[in-house]
This record gives structure tokens, C-alpha cells and sequence, in this order.
């Protein structure tokens, strides 16, 4: 255990120096983009051996616990390479990594823990950011966009407040609406919210993980959802990325490939 927890202390530290905003910058050929992996360590080993090379960005989307047969392994993997590559690996929160803000089910990774374990995996996970932009009008998180006056107030929100729920819980709907109310305890949002916030962020795509029973685009390809775990095997056959290029303006998901790993 000595050797875990100073990873998850190492760790720690690293992403404490990270903004919850993260704005990345123009150059490089290109940002990946992983959804939930949810103990997939084989999908997250494929991705890490495929895509995180020099001129890349590889961001996940968060859920790296729960569901599958190797959460403590997969997280664990990646809070190492990205101790090995702080600048080009980007790891986001999801709600599977806020269980010491509020505790959910399922949540096997987190019940087997011991009580020292689930103390300091909490307090480290805590840690991760919010969100990811780019300069060609990508945003990218794991769940729903947050009512916040500028984008840069991501920076600000309060981890368990309504805005961080937004973005780690966050479901859409294709529905004209905005606020939806919630929905097995998630909150919903529909197309009006969308476009007021994109329209108000400046952003025309929007990718996310977070729900398996999503269409894979909506709002005429403006909200990408992406999956990169098997733990769906009953809604999503395909472990899928999204690579986006960073060389001209991206509108929709149509100017960007999927690709299978």
C-alpha cells in the first residue's frame, strides 16, 4: 500500500497546480477524447499506446471507477502517465469520481475500499478538472454544461454545488425545453439550455461521456456523447474516441472522426 499511496499523493499535488478550466492551447496536430472507461484498464492501456504521442492531446472524460473488473488498476494506470505527462494527458471528473462529495450506486470500487483508502482516493480524485476547451470551439466534460455567466467562472464552482452537479451528473434530452428537472436523481437539461450556453460559451461542439442510453449526437450534431468502456455491453457495443484536428474550426461532430479501439 506505501507505493499506491504515494502515487495518490503525487497525484494529488500535480493536479492541484491544474485550473478546473482547462483551455488548451492551438498547437499540435490534434486532441483525442475518451469517454468512461469504468475499470476497462485493456481500453485504457489501448488508448494511452495509440494516441499519446508528441503533437497529441489525450483528454477522458472521467468515470474510471465502478462497473468494471478493474477500477483500482485503471485508475491507477492513468494517474500514472499522467504523472509521466502532465501537459498531454488530461484527466476530467465525473461523478464516479465524486464519491466523498456524494456517495452514489453502484459503487463497488469505492465499498471495497478500507476506511484509510476511501479517505485519501477521495480527497486526491477531488482534485481532477472540470472541463477542457479548445481554441476551435470545442468544449468538453463529462456530463452537462453549467449556468455560469462566462466560461472562465468554471474556475470558481463549488464542488457539490448545482453547477458542478451539472457537469458531473448532467443528462440531455431532445427536448425543447431548458432546465428538465431531475430524473432518477440526475438533472436533465434540454435543447434550449444547450444552445443558450453554447451560444453564450462561444463553443459549437460539445463532447461528453457519462449517458450510455444517449443518442450518440444531438441538436443536429452539436452534442457528441462517446463511450471507451465495455462495462456498457448491454447499451454500447463499441469501445469508441473522438479525434478531433486542431487546424481549422470544428461545427459539429461531422467534422471530427470515431474511431473504435
Amino acid at each position: 500500500m506505501g507505493r499506491e499511496f504515494d502515487l495518490l499523493r503525487e497525484a494529488e499535488r500535480l493536479l492541484k497546480t491544474e485550473p478546473k478550466l482547462i483551455e488548451l492551447p492551438g498547437e499540435g496536430e490534434g486532441v483525442v477524447f475518451v469517454g468512461d472507461t469504468h475499470g476497462d484498464l485493456e481500453a485504457s492501456e489501448r488508448v494511452i499506446s495509440k494516441y499519446l504521442k508528441p503533437g497529441m492531446k489525450v483528454i477522458f472524460l472521467g468515470d474510471y471507477v465502478d462497473r468494471g473488473p478493474a477500477s483500482r488498476e485503471n485508475i491507477l494506470f492513468l494517474l500514472e502517465q499522467k504523472l509521466s505527462h502532465p501537459k498531454d494527458l488530461i484527466l476530467l471528473m465525473g461523478n464516479h469520481e465524486g464519491w466523498g462529495i456524494t456517495p452514489f450506486s453502484p459503487a463497488d470500487f469505492w465499498l471495497e475500499l478500507e476506511p484509510e483508502e476511501e479517505r485519501l482516493y477521495a480527497k486526491t480524485l477531488a482534485e481532477l478538472p472540470l472541463a477542457v476547451t479548445t481554441p476551435n470551439r470545442v468544449i468538453a466534460l463529462h456530463g452537462a454544461l453549467p449556468e455560469v455567466p462566462r466560461l472562465e467562472e468554471v474556475d470558481e464552482i463549488e464542488l457539490g454545488s448545482e453547477q458542478w452537479r451539472a457537469i458531473t451528473w448532467g443528462d440531455w434530452a431532445d427536448f425543447p425545453g431548458g432546465s428538465l428537472g431531475d430524473h432518477w436523481g440526475r438533472p436533465r437539461f434540454g435543447r434550449g439550455y444547450f444552445e443558450k450556453l453554447m451560444t453564450r460559451f462561444g463553443k459549437n461542439l460539445l463532447i461528453r461521456s457519462h449517458q450510455p442510453d444517449a443518442p450518440e449526437e444531438l441538436f443536429e450534431g452539436r452534442c457528441l456523447t462517446i463511450f471507451t468502456s465495455s462495462a456498457y455491453s448491454g447499451l454500447r457495443t463499441t469501445r469508441s474516441v473522438a479525434v478531433t484536428p486542431l487546424a481549422r474550426e470544428i461545427r459539429s461532430a461531422e467534422e471530427i472522426e470515431i474511431e473504435t479501439i
